[in-house]
């Protein structure tokens, strides 16, 4: 008998979110509205220490809206890493800036801050690390970096609802930064994005230039987007948040088991005084990746996912900001990352699977 697929991610939506949707509905009130405004304050109280949240109706737009608040535009340069969605790039490039590509550290997944001080130029504006894979950047000498060169510090955070550093949690550390509420994120509005603000002046800005430049209907103040989150989204994203504490312990419960019974692969190490929040568990095969991820889903029914196979400075998109860039350390990770599941809705029976397949394949070359 075949055995049943493991997902790589499944989205949990039940009861209680359709039933806020159903309240939303016969309220009347589908655009943005009370539902946002309860889920903004939610959000800054349960997971950025009170800062001013600002909803939006993703997390692409919610790093561009936070760039543009902060003054990013033609002629500025952004310090990024290349190993990441390429949302995290394009949004510094539909400012009109241009995002500068720094290496990773292979360990974290996240940038190298030795590398991103050699990027740094004249035209420097700005460094915007990803939290990748739920686990926090290097904040502490980033920021010390950015202080020194007199740089700003924004924070992408679009995987790491709850990831803390030090004591810290990640969305408190630069002037802005986003989390992204895609449905597979560890906890989902549907779609959305969420932009947490240092400062009343960089909240404005991005409430602002989500509503068409207005705070007032008809008053324009400057040109801005349609970029707003609805209370139906705002409805769901309220119900995942009380759950994501629960989900969060169990996502890292189920890397701690993978963690201690993964033969043959390296498995993702924790940065000192991190918690990371695992949307992805991340282990690097040195040999034949792609004969591993082919034998996982193919031979033991377990969905496994490439985060991610083309570097951004090699994307046709973005590869005219980096000609002839070398970036060993990102060149390395794209070779040999798995992610594997570890979303909260798997059994103690998958983990075992999932384990076991991993240990087997790995022992037999891929």
């Amino acid at each position: 008998m075949t055995e049943e697929f493991i997902p790589a991610a499944k989205p949990i939506v039940g009861d209680e979110e359709r039933a806020a949707v159903d309240r939303v509905l016969r309220s009347g009130m589908i655009a943005q509205g009370p539902e946002v405004a309860a889920f903004e304050q939610e959000f800054a109280t349960s997971l950025v220490r009170g800062r001013e949240c600002v909803a939006v109706s993703s997390g692409t737009a919610g790093l561009h809206l936070g760039l543009l608040a902060a003054g990013i535009g033609p002629g500025d340069e952004v310090v990024v890493p290349s190993f990441t969605f390429a949302a995290t790039a394009n949004s510094v490039a539909l400012t009109g800036a241009a995002p500068v590509f720094a290496d990773i550290d292979l360990d974290y997944f996240c940038l190298d801050p030795a590398s991103v001080e050699a990027a740094i130029t004249p035209r420097t504006k700005a460094i915007m690390p990803v939290h990748l894979y739920g686990q926090p950047a290097d904040m502490a000498a980033l920021g010390e970096i950015a202080r020194r060169h007199g740089l700003s510090l924004f924070e992408d955070g679009a995987q790491a609802h709850g990831a803390l550093l030090d004591g810290q949690p990640v969305g408190t550390f630069g002037k802005f930064a986003m989390f992204s509420l895609y449905p597979t994120k560890n906890m989902t509005s549907g779609e959305g994005g969420m932009v947490s603000c240092a400062d009343a002046a960089q909240a404005r800005g991005v409430r602002l230039l989500r509503n068409q430049g207005m705070d007032k209907q008809y008053a324009n103040e400057v040109v801005g987007l349609n970029e707003r989150m609805t209370d139906i989204h705002a409805a769901i994203g309220r119900v995942q948040l009380g759950k994501l504490p629960a989900w969060t312990a169990q996502r890292q419960a189920n890397a701690a088991f993978l963690d201690a019974n993964l033969e043959g692969v390296v498995v993702p190490p924790v940065r000192p005084g991190a918690t990371h929040v695992y949307h992805q568990y991340t282990i690097r095969v040195a040999d034949d990746r792609d004969g591993m991820v082919r034998a996982l889903r193919e031979e033991h029914q377990i969905g496994c996912g490439v985060y991610y196979p083309i570097p951004n400075h090699l994307l046709a998109s973005l590869a005219k900001y980096a000609p002839g860039l070398e970036l060993p350390q990102t060149a390395q990770a794209a070779a040999e990352v798995i992610s594997l599941p570890v979303h909260p809705s798997l059994s103690q029976g998958d983990l075992d699977r999932i384990a076991g397949a991993v240990s087997a394949v790995a022992k037999a070359g891929g």
